[in-house]
């Protein structure tokens, strides 16, 4: 005979599979406050995870302009990772990074156009994509992580995510430059 509790998770479930509606989990963001920290902790796992990345890219990319345009990113994720830091504490929390998956996706995704490549114009053009792809990604986590700040009031934290969103955004428009002013044509 069924407990009480046992007929109520199977009426959920199935509910759930009529309406095709996602239940939350246990420790799921109740308040948009809580949704900012966890995308916090997300990006914060995202950028550390590219300071590491970004040297294998610009190891296996040939092209001078792109080769210092990875360089030039590396530097300033180095300073996501401070700027996140900072949101952290303005919001009197540890950093903490909560695996990214779609990031990891990314990454994997890059290493293995690398893999699938022959150095060279080729595997540079593979290389600004896969590179585009992350940037994409970040631009749309950062434009929604200072929306949220913007409503939280959180000031110092808007701040430095507009600063970063604004590097993003750069640095996409100059892997599209370089992309269509010389490796694209080149790999042909």
């Amino acid at each position: 005979m069924a407990t009480k509790k046992t007929a109520q998770k199977t009426a959920s479930k199935t509910v759930t599979k009529k309406t095709g509606k996602t239940p939350a989990k246990k420790d799921a963001a109740k308040q948009l406050k809580d949704l900012f920290e966890d995308s916090l902790k997300d990006i914060y796992w995202a950028e550390k995870a590219l300071v590491k990345a970004l040297p294998k890219m610009h190891k296996n990319a040939t092209d001078k302009k792109l080769k210092t345009a990875i360089e030039k990113h590396f530097n300033e994720t180095q300073v996501h990772v401070k700027r996140l830091e900072e949101c952290f504490a303005a919001l009197g929390k540890k950093a903490q990074a909560k695996k990214c998956d779609a990031m990891q996706g990314l990454l994997d995704e890059g290493k293995g156009i690398m893999e699938e490549t022959e150095q060279g114009a080729v595997r540079d053009a593979g290389i600004i994509a896969a590179a585009q792809k992350v940037e994409h990604y970040e631009i749309a986590t950062y434009g929604s992580l200072a929306a949220y700040a913007k409503v939280l009031n959180e000031k110092d934290c808007l701040k430095n995510l507009l600063a970063t969103l604004t590097e993003e955004k750069k640095c996409d428009q100059l892997l599209s430059k370089i992309a269509d002013t010389a490796i694209n044509s080149k790999a042909k």
